[in-house]
Order: C-alpha cells, then sequence, then structure tokens
C-alpha cells in the first residue's frame, strides 16, 4: 500500500476515475476537471497500471461505466473528498477560534468557580475543548513558565514570563472564625488581640499565605505570631470550625460557610483585603485564535462567573 501511495502523489488519478465514471466519457470528465481528453485518459491509465487491472468497461459507443474494481475505488475517492472537505472544514474553524483544545490554569482559591466557569464556556462554545489544571501560585507560575498554560487565572500577575492581563474581577480576603470564638463578634478587634490567636495557613508559596504574611507584618509591626500549616482550603476551613485558630481566606472559598453561619467574618481596620482576579495570557507560546476566543469570552462576563 504504501508503495502504491509513493506511486501516485495526489488524487489526481482517483478523480480522474470519478468524473469518468460520473460523465460516462472522457470529455465530459476533462470539461469537469479543466483538463484535456487525453490528460484524463492518461491519468486513468496510470492508475489501472498501480492497481494491475481495468477500472472503466468501455462498451463502444456507450457510457463509459467503472469495473467493480473502479466502483471501490471510485467510493474511496468519494471518502476521501468527504473528509477532505470536513478537514478543510475543521482547518477554518481552528482559524477561526471556533474549534481547538486550550489548557486554563486557575489558583486554588479559584477551584470554588472555576469548574462553572468552564462548563459555561464549553455550552457557549461547545467545539473548544478546556483542560482545566488547579494548583497554588507557584505551581500555576511553574506551568506557564514550561508552556503548559494558554490562559490562567489568578491574582496578582507575574513578573515572568512576558504576558498579557486583564482584571476580570474584585477578589476580597477575610480573616475567618469559629461563631464561638472570642474575638467573633465584637465590633473592633485590636491588632494585639489578633496576634495571639492561632493562624490555620495554606503551605508556603501559596498566594494566599504570602498575603496573609504581609497583612499581619504590617499590622503587629513584624510580632510573631503562631501559625499552623494545613494543606488546601477545606481542611483550613474545617480546622477553623473545628476552632483550632483563624484563617485569612478569599471571602469566594467561604460563601456558604458565612450564609449558613458555620464561620463568621471578623471585623479589623483593612479588611476585607480587596485584590483582584486577572486573566493571564502567556506571550510565550504561539497564537491560539481558541484561546483568543475563550479570553475575549472570560472578559465580556466582567466577574459575573464570582460567588456573590
Amino acid at each position: 500500500m504504501l508503495k502504491m501511495i509513493r506511486r501516485y502523489q495526489n488524487l489526481r488519478s482517483l478523480l480522474a476515475l470519478s468524473a469518468v465514471s460520473r460523465h460516462g466519457s472522457f470529455s465530459g470528465a476533462s470539461q469537469e476537471l479543466n483538463l484535456t481528453s487525453p490528460a484524463v485518459h492518461t491519468q486513468l491509465k496510470n492508475l489501472e497500471e498501480i492497481v494491475d487491472t481495468p477500472l472503466i468497461i468501455r462498451n463502444g459507443s456507450g457510457p463509459m461505466k467503472a469495473t467493480e474494481a473502479g466502483q471501490i475505488l471510485v467510493a474511496a475517492a468519494a471518502r476521501i473528498n468527504s473528509e477532505l472537505e470536513k478537514s478543510m472544514r475543521d482547518i477554518e474553524a481552528l482559524r477561526e477560534g471556533k474549534k481547538g483544545h486550550i489548557r486554563l490554569g486557575v489558583i486554588s482559591t479559584g477551584k470554588y468557580f472555576a469548574p462553572s466557569l468552564v462548563a459555561d464556556l464549553n455550552a457557549r462554545h461547545p467545539d473548544i475543548e478546556i483542560d482545566l489544571a488547579i494548583g497554588n501560585r507557584e505551581q500555576i507560575l511553574a506551568m506557564l513558565d514550561a508552556k503548559a498554560l494558554h490562559l490562567a487565572i489568578m491574582g496578582r500577575p507575574p513578573k515572568s514570563p512576558k504576558l498579557v492581563s486583564a482584571m476580570i474581577g474584585s477578589h476580597p480576603y477575610i480573616l475567618i472564625a469559629n461563631p464561638e470564638h472570642p474575638l467573633a463578634g465584637l465590633s473592633a478587634v485590636s491588632s494585639e488581640a489578633l496576634l495571639q490567636e492561632t493562624f490555620i495557613a495554606r503551605e508556603e508559596g501559596s498566594g494566599t499565605r504570602m498575603l496573609m504574611a504581609r497583612y499581619l507584618d504590617d499590622i503587629g509591626a513584624g510580632q510573631s505570631y503562631r501559625v499552623s500549616v494545613m494543606g488546601g482550603n477545606e481542611t483550613i476551613k474545617q480546622a477553623v470550625i473545628a476552632g483550632l485558630g483563624i484563617a485569612m481566606l478569599s471571602k469566594h472559598t467561604v460563601m456558604e460557610e458565612l450564609k449558613t453561619g458555620r464561620l463568621v467574618s471578623l471585623n479589623l481596620n483593612g479588611l476585607p483585603l480587596h485584590r483582584h482576579w486577572h486573566l493571564i495570557q502567556p506571550l510565550n507560546i504561539p497564537d491560539s485564535p481558541a484561546a483568543k476566543t475563550i479570553w475575549d469570552e472570560i472578559c465580556e462576563m466582567e466577574g459575573n462567573f464570582l460567588p456573590r
């Protein structure tokens, strides 16, 4: 089969056979293909030599017809033509950003809205496949550096790699506690009282951990405080509910617990910390029309996908 494919580099011979079969003559086929009748005859003869069997029955003055072997090749040519047409439509859809495959990275705090966002995007653009990667800030940055992401959603945009970013929504951070905690319900909590507490926090490299450290260092002028490290926002929430300490988390991650009263927000000066979600597109990877489509779609949502 490979040898046969090498012997004719294109589909001209199959096209000639199909045209002769349809029109029943070399002249009709030549008009369709914009070739001379001898050229069509040569193409057909070459194909018959390749398969070593007659492909057309010549019935004197009557119309030419495909032999059984010829009918097999005519059917194959139709399938090939159909696949080529589909391929061209798919390529056009890729070029127009209507079809494709992209990878979206979201920092861990965003896992509470990212799946529903992707579901919404899938509904709007069903021919664009979106893989979702969740990780802490350092992990998402590493993926960006490794050219493993087309788009990312995070807080403060990094300085590297080179990228473009767009602000897509507000991102408030609060300090949370068990409703029975001594500081809960106070109209104002002093920094001195706050720094006596145990803080439940994520691992090093977490953007939330870095934000909490900057806030506590600022209000406490560098005063030390106790930190208990736990992995993941869900574990931290459960630890706070159990009374093991207090924590700084994105308000978007605790909306349900605040509504049901399992957690409360502490009243301190400077809180909530108002940050922003940013959509990021690295410039160190080839352009992706599909990524551009998803970029535009997310920006047009104006943060409506965020928890309220």
